[in-house]
């Protein structure tokens, strides 16, 4: 992370609800990526209805926080952006971490006049049968779209021109800020990338409660889910599981 006569070149925004057990390995792997790029990078959580010790985690490990306690996944990412300074934001889900040569790939990136911003490969902690075709299944939601998603980066002022994220999506709004972001690229002569060699690793801990087979057996919740306004299934699958 930076050190405090450095301002930093990169902020990464984190979203936060409950995530004691997970964050410090997140923050932990940013560090750890910084170090190896050799550049200062910031870390902004934005607490949302925390009831555990994820403030208390996150600011012992040098992490800056703010609140905001909506009932919205697309409001608290926005909270976290805004609250960044460094002229290039990526996001990153708590559950998640970064490989050592993350932050390099995402600066090279974001500072490629050619490119808007982008997205990732995305890594699961663990894979089965049932976790593949689960995969499998939400796949042609996304690939159609032609974007990918797992961890954002981009300028800042890319993100203010867009409008962030959108609030009245209860699902699915990294999806459609992917779609903005591209359009916004494309109307500027700018492309939509994917960082691939130096991705994300994230948890499965959606497939524990509910089984690696769930989504795979049950498209009718997917279908629900990448509607993006559905809150039954957006509070029966993302925030209403134990954490």
């Amino acid at each position: 992370m930076s050190a405090a006569s450095t301002a930093p070149v990169l902020s990464v925004a984190i979203p936060a609800h409950n995530e004691e057990h997970y964050i410090a390995r997140c923050i932990e792997s940013i560090a750890a990526s910084a170090r190896t790029a050799g550049q200062p990078v910031e870390v902004v959580v934005a607490l949302n209805r925390c009831t555990d010790g994820t403030q208390a985690v996150a600011q012992a490990l040098g992490a800056r926080c703010v609140v905001d306690d909506t009932r919205c996944i697309a409001a608290v990412r926005n909270a976290a952006v805004r609250a960044t300074s460094a002229p290039a934001v990526a996001t990153l889900d708590a559950d998640s971490w970064m490989a050592p040569g993350t932050v390099a790939a995402i600066l090279r990136h974001v500072n490629d006049p050619r490119t808007i911003g982008g997205g990732t490969v995305i890594w699961p902690e663990r894979m089965s049968i049932g976790i593949f075709f689960s995969l499998l299944s939400i796949a042609p939601y996304v690939i159609r779209r032609g974007v990918s998603a797992g961890m954002f980066w981009f300028l800042r002022e890319s993100f203010d021109a867009i409008g962030g994220f959108d609030e009245s999506l209860v699902s699915v709004e990294d999806v459609d800020f992917a779609l903005r972001l591209k359009a916004f690229g494309r109307a500027r002569g700018q492309k939509y990338g994917t960082i691939r060699r130096h991705g994300i690793t994230t948890s499965c801990r959606k497939f524990d409660p509910f089984g690696d087979w769930y989504l795979f057996r049950n498209p009718r919740l997917v279908k629900a889910i990448f509607e993006g306004t559905n809150q039954r299934a957006a509070e029966g699958f993302y925030y209403d599981i134990e954490r």
